[in-house]
């Protein structure tokens, strides 16, 4: 070996032995994050905590479950407003993507996903708050839908972007019109990246606190009406966590866990699907071959 040869191994086995430490660096703070969680939170994770309502101030027991139902509403509002949209959007992007008016909605869907969240909340209290004069899930929804929306933009234009364009044409030279090449050959090639964009959205909108607080604003009680104000698991978490009581800072960490584990399930769920789709096209594959033969 040339001393020149030993000199580029010496420098590769130095990178690869930083690459590791900067690995085990990023990894540190998540687990020292899960450790803590499961260390306060873990024994306040009976079945009553997920089945009962919240306990008064200095009495034991009680749980969630308003908080729980009050996150899967909220978050299911604003996927339902998010995930059209951003679908939509991306896909008008991708396929003008010099045209002035997609270099305006990109510009504009850049901007809006460097907004503080508290900054939509605002927004959101000022649109609907305001004038309908009380706080409503269907606020807190479209504030989170607004937070998401340029997540789902993004991500589906650059799904969309990475399909091969000799797929484009041929759908286009077998008779198909440009919207149909676009939804059924386009858009369903980019699904399994879209899908991982949106299971990312939805984590992002179950977790976000600041701009509940001025819109859903929270609710101690059972309530499913989205009109009404309606509680959130990461509003339960930050009121609890203020609270003088032990009872109740143990279930903001109880709380904490239970959020931690919903984004994971979200995450692994997602993977789950991509990999199932990249299963059934490679399992489709050969068929199509010996057909063609």
């Amino acid at each position: 070996m040339t001393t020149r040869a030993r000199q580029r191994q010496r420098r590769g086995q130095v990178m690869t032995v930083l690459t590791w430490i900067a690995a085990a660096v990023a990894v540190i703070p998540l687990v020292l994050i899960l450790a803590q969680l499961l260390l306060n939170g873990l024994l306040q994770l009976t079945p009553t905590f997920f089945t009962q309502m919240p306990s008064p101030p200095g009495v034991r027991g009680g749980g969630v479950a308003n908080a729980i139902i009050g996150s899967i509403m909220l978050v299911a509002i604003a996927m339902s407003v998010a995930v059209p949209v951003g679908i939509g959007a991306g896909l008008y992007l991708a396929e003008h993507r010099r045209g002035r008016f997609a270099l305006v909605v990109r510009l504009l869907a850049d901007v809006l996903s460097g907004l503080p969240s508290i900054v939509l909340g605002i927004f959101a209290w000022e649109l609907i708050v305001r004038p309908s004069g009380h706080f409503s899930a269907w606020a807190g929804g479209i504030a989170l839908g607004l937070l998401v929306l340029p997540l789902v933009t993004i991500a589906t234009e650059e799904m969309v972007r990475l399909v091969p364009v000799a797929l484009t044409e041929a759908a286009l030279a077998l008779g198909f019109s440009r919207w149909r090449t676009a939804l059924a050959v386009v858009l369903r090639t980019a699904m399994p990246g879209i899908v991982t964009a949106v299971l990312i959205a939805m984590s992002r909108a179950a977790g976000e606190t600041a701009p509940l607080l001025f819109t859903a604003f929270g609710n101690p009680f059972w309530s499913v009406d989205p009109s009404r104000p309606i509680a959130a698991l990461p509003l339960q978490i930050y009121s609890y966590a203020q609270s003088p009581y032990d009872e109740w800072r143990a279930q903001a960490w109880a709380g904490a866990l239970v959020l931690l584990i919903l984004v994971t399930i979200i995450s692994v769920a997602g993977r789950a699907v991509v990999g199932a789709r990249a299963k059934l096209l490679s399992a489709v594959t050969p068929r199509v071959g010996r057909v063609d033969e």
